[in-house]
């Protein structure tokens, strides 16, 4: 693993002035609930996992579609977290330890660059918005799931930013190669 290097100021800077910013919502109990809730159900890309099973249940539906999406956020995640963060050394902005008096958060052991949570959201919400109903309201989800990483100080504003980005990359990739459910 080798260091990120020095982060450019402008990128530091506006990480710690997001961070700043974001202050006035930790601590409100309603953002809380739902930003905690919400990095929680990221791990592992539990919540990529129900909706994909939660939408082959349908009559009509194929049982192998949650397989399949079930297997791209495992590809994903091996993509990213095994492959892309061990590219870099970048600390965390705290620690799970750091909110341990109210919610309980998993504490990561890779690398906060990229962000995992952001990365995997983004790809399924790319995906589930070219094959669902609801669009771009994946969208929406995945931003919450990502910005829950920002409200915990799990990770900086860039590492969910580059996350989301790589993770609606690969979503667009994967989405035009494989059939529509």
């Amino acid at each position: 693993m080798t260091e990120l290097g020095p982060i450019p100021s402008s990128i530091d800077e506006l990480d710690k002035q997001v961070d700043e910013w974001w202050e006035r919502w930790r601590g409100v109990p309603a953002v809380d609930r739902l930003f905690f809730c919400a990095s929680n159900l990221g791990d592992f890309s539990l919540i990529w996992h129900i909706v994909g099973g939660l939408r082959a249940l349908p009559p009509g539906k194929k049982p192998g579609t949650a397989v399949g999406f079930s297997a791209l956020m495992g590809f994903e995640s091996l993509l990213i977290n095994q492959g892309v963060k061990r590219f870099f050394l970048r600390s965390r902005p705290g620690s799970a330890d750091d909110n341990a008096t109210n919610h309980q958060l998993r504490e990561p052991i890779t690398s906060s660059f990229p962000s995992g949570h952001a990365s995997a959201a983004f790809c399924a919400s790319a995906v589930l918005a070219q094959r669902s109903k609801l669009g771009s309201l994946w969208h929406l989800v995945a931003g919450i799931v990502a910005c829950s990483r920002i409200h915990v100080r799990l990770h900086h504003a860039s590492d969910v930013t580059a996350g989301a980005c790589m993770g609606f990359l690969l979503g667009k990739v994967v989405g035009k190669l494989v059939p529509k459910d």
